[in-house]
């Protein structure tokens, strides 16, 4: 694991997770836990991470003029209550 640049690609998850993208801030301190001494389990979760940003390009916190956009999301639950037998979400 000598070759690859793990510490490099933390540093730049992290510049990424301050600036723009809080919702990686968990995973991003999970995977700064192991810079002194990395495994190929943490460069496999870095790439995951990486893809995921990828996928993700367009979800960011946005500064200026431009109009925002807002998503919501929701979970439900079919009758979860067992005492009254109601939905929740």
């Amino acid at each position: 694991m000598q070759k690859i640049p793990y510490s490099s690609a933390v540093g730049s998850l992290m510049y990424v997770m301050v600036c723009t993208r809080s919702d990686i801030a968990h995973v991003g301190g999970g995977v700064s836990r192991f810079l002194a001494n990395p495994g190929k389990e943490h460069w496999q979760t870095m790439k995951w991470i990486l893809m995921y940003l990828k996928g993700t390009s367009r979800v960011c916190l946005c500064f200026g003029s431009g109009k925002p956009l807002l998503n919501g999301y929701t979970d439900a639950d079919m009758v979860g209550d067992v005492d009254s037998r109601k939905s929740t979400f």
